[in-house]
Order: structure tokens, then C-alpha cells, then sequence
């Protein structure tokens, strides 16, 4: 299949060609009228030069002066009636047409088989046909003329298209070449290559305005493609903890008979984690679907509340003591419930993993921030670990010791607290120190 490049170079190519040709032809054929029109002059000239130099005597013709007929293979017959009383030394061919011109009138007639050109005219003495000239031109240097000229044609004709095609070919070539590049980078990149992108710099044609486009078009799909694995990622994340309580409650349900009050508590469990997985699930996906309209108005004591009473049984598992501080009225955050605790979970559950014997979590106001600090009295965090942490897939030097967690519950937290003009931050120390900021009402 043929490239654009090629097929633009074809139709330059052949309309170049088609111009060319009509152009050549119709010199040729005004060239051929020219020597023809010459020709004719020329033979009328010589007819009365040789008519000046005759005479009519009664029923005679008398030859008064010789012109320059006889010059050349053609010459001139002067016919007294039917009697030739002049004639050149001519082919047989010529001399016969020459005879069969007497009778009629002023006319020209081309030889057949012969490059000879007759002018037949009647020599009278007022209204009486006495005789006739018949003058005659050899057509042959009109038509080496014609030759000549059509052989130049052909060769300019021929030297024009070759430096045209190539000087299109150039220029197709450079005009094209940052398509054909784009087409190489395109095919060595792979949907890891999120980032790669065209970069011709400024546009200042209609290709590198196409450029232009396509990057943006690029920029578009990458973030698409990365909120999509992000999501994908953080829905992971945070549906293996519900999910795998539902699976270890159903787990010790199935191992023995047990009472009806203990199937009703592991069915009430496995519907608090369900109910969690929704609230998980419903929150990602609003997340995910418009990240600008989270904002709503909830109370920052119930959503602390919520949260320690969620990681309640985590904390006893693990033998940590988990406590809200107590707070003396509402605080009102600008944040929907939901999106507020989605945003807490991650740091207490953060903070649950690492402490070695306590968890606290307060609340409070500052001016027009509340803040949720998360202590912990684990390792903490070091300088430069503060920013790295909420990296998605990152732990701190505390985690990289073990496989706990997939390192993609702080960056979820960061994000959506972003999301609402808010902010997770983690305070480097001997132990663990997390503060949430999110807008107050």
C-alpha cells in the first residue's frame, strides 16, 4: 500500500506531467501553423513577382522578366492555355500535380508523397483566362524547423519533470519527515510509556499543529489511564482488610456447630464488614468519578468516633490500646462524613499497624482548619521518609521489614484530603505522629 508521501509525489508528478505535455503539444501545433502560414505568404510573394514579370499578348502569354522561381527544387510553370511554355526541373510527381492545377482556380494543393507546397494562379487578360502560374515551395525547412523544435520540447519537457519530481521529493520529504518520525516514536512506545510524548516544540505548520493536538490528546489518555490504576490499586488496598475479616469470620462459622446467638454475632460481623466494604466501594468510586465536588459539612468528633469504633477489634487483636481524646463539643469540618472518615481510616490503620501498645486520636480546631492528629508510640518516621510514605506502594523503613500492607492507604489519604482542600501530613520524631488537615465550617 502506498504511503501519502508517495501518492502526494504521483499526483504532483502526474499533473506536472499532464501540463507539461499539453503545454508542449500546443507549441507544436501553433509552431506547425506558423510554418504553414509562412509558407503560404511566402508562395503568394513569389506568384506575383512572377505574374509582374509576364505579358498577354492577344492569346500569348510572353515571358517579360525571370523571377526566382527556378531557386531550389521547386520553381514555377507558366501555362499558355494548356501548353507549358515554363517549367522547373521537378520530380515527375510534382510536375504532374503542377499540370492538373491549369484549369482551376487560385488554390494551394500539397503534394502527396512529397514535401512540395503549389499555388495554382490564373494568368487573365481582363476577363479572359489566357493561362496559369502554378509556383511551388519545398516544405522540407519547415519541417526540419518543426522537428527541431518539437526534439527541444521533449527534452526540456523531460528535463523540467525530472527536476520538478525530485524537487518535489525533497520537499515532500522534509515536509513529512516529522510525521514519519512521530511514527517511529509511536511504534516503539507501550502503555507503560505514559509520559512519552511527541515534542516538536512551538507549532508554525499544519504537522506540527497536529503534533500539538496529539500531545494533548496523550496528556488526556495518560491521566485517564493513571486514574484508572490508581483506582484499580486503592480499591485493592482497601477491600483486603473487610473482605478478609468476612472471610475468617465465615471461616470459623463453617468449622463447628455453634449456638444461634453465635451465628447472629458472626452474621452481625460479616454485615458490619460488608457495610463497610459498600461505604469503601461508594466512596472510591465518587472519588473517582468527580474528585472537585467532595466537599459537605459533618461533624470531625463523630467521624473519629466512627473510625475508632471500626479499628476497635483490630486494636484488641493486636493487644493496642485504641482512644479518642475526649472533646468538649461538635467540630464542624466542611468535608462529607464519608470522604472524612475514607481519609482517617488509612492513618489510624496506619498507626494500628506500627504502635506497640497505644493509638491515640484527637480532635480539634485551628482556625479555620480541624486538625485529627493520629500518635502512635511506634518507630515513627524518619526526615526523609515524611513525603515518601504517601508514595503509592511505598513503606517506611519501619514496614520494609515485613509484608504488611500494600503501601497505598497514606497516598489514598493524601489524595482525597487534597481532593477537598485539605492535606495528610506526617511529622518525622521517635514515634509516630500523623496530623489530618481538613477545612473547617
Amino acid at each position: 500500500m502506498r504511503g501519502v508521501r508517495t501518492r502526494l509525489l504521483l499526483v504532483v508528478v502526474g499533473a506536472l506531467s499532464i501540463a507539461l505535455a499539453l503545454s508542449t503539444i500546443g507549441f507544436n501545433v501553433l509552431l506547425a501553423h506558423a510554418a504553414s502560414s509562412d509558407a503560404n505568404t511566402e508562395l503568394r510573394a513569389r506568384a506575383a513577382e512572377e505574374l509582374a514579370g509576364l505579358r498577354v499578348v492577344g492569346n500569348r502569354i510572353e515571358i517579360i522578366q525571370t523571377g526566382q522561381a527556378g531557386l531550389g527544387e521547386s520553381g514555377v510553370w507558366i501555362f499558355n492555355g494548356t501548353r507549358v511554355i515554363a517549367r522547373p526541373h521537378t520530380r515527375p510527381e510534382v510536375d504532374v500535380a503542377a499540370r492538373a492545377l491549369i484549369a482551376g482556380p487560385t488554390r494551394l494543393y500539397d503534394v502527396p508523397g512529397s514535401e512540395e507546397r503549389l499555388l495554382a494562379v490564373p494568368v487573365s487578360s481582363g476577363k479572359r483566362r489566357v493561362g496559369s502560374l502554378v509556383v511551388g515551395i519545398s516544405l522540407a525547412p519547415y519541417h526540419h524547423t518543426q522537428r527541431t523544435a518539437l526534439i527541444t520540447a521533449l527534452t526540456v519537457f523531460l528535463l523540467v519533470l525530472a527536476f520538478a519530481s525530485a524537487a518535489a521529493w525533497w520537499l515532500l520529504r522534509s515536509a513529512l519527515r516529522p510525521v514519519a518520525r512521530m511514527t517511529e516514536q509511536a511504534a516503539t512506545w507501550s502503555e507503560e510509556d505514559l509520559d512519552r510524548r511527541f515534542a516538536l516544540g512551538e507549532p508554525y505548520d499544519e504537522l506540527t499543529r497536529l503534533a500539538r493536538t496529539l500531545d494533548a490528546l496523550l496528556e488526556r489518555l495518560a491521566a485517564s489511564l493513571r486514574h484508572e490504576r490508581r483506582f484499580s490499586a486503592e480499591m485493592s488496598h482497601e477491600l483486603r482488610t473487610p473482605l478478609a475479616k468476612v472471610m475468617a469470620e465465615a471461616e470459623l462459622a463453617l468449622r463447628r456447630e455453634r449456638s444461634p446467638s453465635e451465628y447472629r454475632e458472626t452474621l452481625e460481623a460479616v454485615l458490619g464488614n460488608a457495610q463497610q466494604i459498600e461505604r469503601i466501594v461508594g466512596t472510591l468510586v465518587s472519588a473517582a468519578q468527580d474528585e472537585s465536588q467532595l466537599q459537605g459539612v459533618s461533624n470531625a468528633v463523630e467521624v473519629a468516633e466512627a473510625v475508632v469504633a471500626a479499628y476497635s477489634d483490630d486494636a484488641s487483636s493486636r493487644g493496642v490500646e485504641l482512644r479518642l481524646d475526649g472533646v468538649a463539643e461538635p467540630v464542624r469540618v466542611g468535608v462529607d462524613r464519608e470522604i472524612a472518615e475514607r481519609i482517617l481510616h488509612p492513618v489510624v490503620e496506619n498507626a494500628l499497624r506500627y504502635g506497640r501498645g497505644e493509638v491515640r486520636v484527637s480532635v480539634a480546631r485551628n482556625g479555620t482548619t480541624v486538625l485529627f492528629a493520629v500518635d502512635d508510640d511506634g518507630p515513627g518516621v524518619t526526615s526523609d521518609e515524611r513525603e515518601t510514605i504517601f508514595e503509592p506502594a511505598v513503606r517506611g523503613s519501619a514496614g520494609r521489614s515485613t509484608d504488611t500492607g500494600a503501601g497505598l492507604g497514606l497516598a489514598l489519604a493524601r489524595r482525597l484530603a487534597r481532593a477537598v482542600s485539605g492535606d495528610v501530613e506526617a511529622h518525622p520524631g521517635p514515634s509516630g505522629h500523623f496530623v489530618v488537615r481538613l477545612p473547617a465550617v
